[in-house]
């Protein structure tokens, strides 16, 4: 409904400017050390789809070696998870820092700047990469119906352990019985 939106937007905006403030000298620091953990940019950005498959940039912190994208196509053989997504445990292409701040979910509070801005939202579908969604078959697309999350329930329900098939039916458990609380609960 309307006023669910209404809400649900005016959570995502207070949500992610006290997380920015509360999360500011994490943000510092973490950039810092990136910079002097490996060569390249602090932030990462990377092409996503967000609601009705509309493309925008998202925001993580650099947690791979430069360049890490262009070697993913040597690497397929390795992949450790099923369907269009593409995840290895102990992959070679993350640096030091980059395996602390994976491991704390640090490298995913930039997405903060992507809620305030309205791409995302704090809970929903993770938002595929665009590689991906040109593999879906067309019920996944229903996922793509809300905003993508910064978490969701696929992420507490497992994150890499859960596969790509349960994954897109937790994001589609989510969009039939989402509600406010259901957000608060999954947070």
């Amino acid at each position: 409904s309307s006023l669910y939106l209404i809400n649900k937007r005016l959570f995502d905006i207070f949500v992610s400017i006290i997380g920015i403030i509360v999360f500011s000298p994490v943000f510092i620091i973490t950039a810092i050390i990136i910079k002097f953990d490996s060569s390249g940019p602090v932030i990462f950005k990377q092409d996503r789809c967000g609601l009705k498959g509309k493309r925008f940039k998202m925001y993580k912190f650099r947690s791979m070696t430069l360049g890490a994208e262009n070697l993913a196509g040597q690497l397929k053989s390795k992949n450790e998870t099923s369907g269009c997504m593409f995840k290895i445990k102990n992959d070679p292409r993350v640096t030091k820092i980059g395996r602390f701040i994976r491991k704390t979910s640090i490298d995913e509070l930039p997405q903060l700047i992507n809620v305030l801005k309205g791409d995302m939202s704090i809970v929903g579908p993770r938002p595929p990469i665009t590689s991906e969604v040109v593999k879906y078959e067309l019920w996944h697309n229903l996922r793509m119906s809300v905003k993508p999350g910064m978490t969701g329930l696929w992420q507490v329900s497992g994150r890499s352990s859960v596969g790509f098939e349960e994954m897109i039916r937790l994001d589609l458990k989510y969009i039939k019985e989402r509600t406010l609380l259901y957000d608060i609960k999954i947070i």
